[in-house]
């Protein structure tokens, strides 16, 4: 998440590829970078027009995104770097149709609560006394972007004198599931904004929304209350990749119990009759929505079989 956002100069994907190209119709689009500075270029047969990057949203570990300005409005950049296959291509949620003019081909405005948002959720401290200062905030979520403000907390901390649970410092550790659920959700966005069509994300496009994918789960519906965002996740480490390592994860509710475990508050769900290794190869399977040129984990945890159609 520290990687959420950089300027789009300092870019590690920009800069690695400093010259990167696409044609699309009769556009020409080139985003080149140098020194402290990414610029995208886009021409067609008789005249072009140039943008500086301002943002690169997106660690560009799968993809990335950018941002410039414009007569003070941000724009979204038509077109975003996508990793496994190292080109540009339309960006999430455009319009695949071509653009009528080189304007539409730069990018999209961005309506100003949409902008106050992507910058909440991929900088911190974009918004200061009510006021939206983005060009003043911290590249990528750091620890107040999830915390609050910190001053009181550090510096009774130094002084030893803060106890736990004072509320120097918010601690979402405390929260119950649904709120925690929700409070990731903010920016990996919940059940609610999906289902009340704040966003367009049709068919396998929102297996991107964890939280979402998440709730509508048996494992959720049946109230384990453990089930929660960081109980396979830990937010202050990098994303683990290797699916055996969650195993111990799905075990903790569907192994048979012990005794002492029965005692717990918390339900045993029933034990898997086919295997207790590389769960989430079965019930988390990977999925590829079309043209973002990526798979992602999908949280509905179900038993999925080849071939079943994915559930929305």
């Amino acid at each position: 998440m520290y990687q959420a956002a950089s300027r789009a100069a300092g870019s590690k994907r920009l800069r690695e590829r400093n010259q990167l190209e696409l044609k699309l119709g009769p556009y020409h689009y080139q985003i080149a970078t140098q020194a402290d500075k990414s610029v995208m270029t886009i021409s067609d047969a008789t005249t072009s027009l140039s943008v500086d990057l301002l943002w690169a949203f997106g660690s560009g570990h799968m993809g990335q995104t950018y941002i410039y300005q414009r007569e003070g409005k941000f724009y979204e950049s038509h077109v975003s770097y996508y990793a496994t296959p190292q080109i540009l291509d339309i960006t999430p949620g455009q319009s695949r149709l071509l653009p009528s003019n080189l304007e539409a081909a730069a990018g999209r405005a961005m309506p100003v609560n949409e902008s106050h948002k992507c910058f909440g959720c991929h900088t911190t401290a974009s918004m200061t006394n009510n006021q939206f200062a983005p060009n003043d905030s911290f590249p990528g979520v750091t620890c107040e972007a999830c915390h609050g403000p910190g001053a009181k907390h550090v510096a009774a901390a130094r002084a030893h004198t803060e106890k736990r649970g004072s509320g120097l410092i918010l601690n979402p550790a405390v929260f119950e599931r649904v709120d925690y659920v929700d409070f990731c959700g903010a920016c990996h966005r919940t059940w609610q904004d999906v289902v009340s069509g704040h966003l367009t994300a049709a068919g396998e496009f929102n297996v991107r929304f964890a939280p979402y994918r998440l709730e509508n789960s048996r494992c959720w519906t049946e109230g384990d209350g453990r089930l929660n965002c960081v109980f396979c996740h830990d937010p202050h480490k990098p994303l683990v990749h290797d699916q055996a390592s969650y195993d111990s994860n799905c075990l903790e509710c569907h192994l048979v119990a012990s005794a002492a475990e029965k005692r717990t508050p918390y339900r045993k769900a029933a034990a898997c009759p086919v295997a207790t290794k590389n769960c989430v190869s079965c019930h988390m399977p990977k999925v590829g929505p079309p043209n973002l040129h990526s798979v992602f984990t999908d949280h509905w945890i179900r038993i999925s079989k080849p071939g079943s159609a994915y559930p929305d």
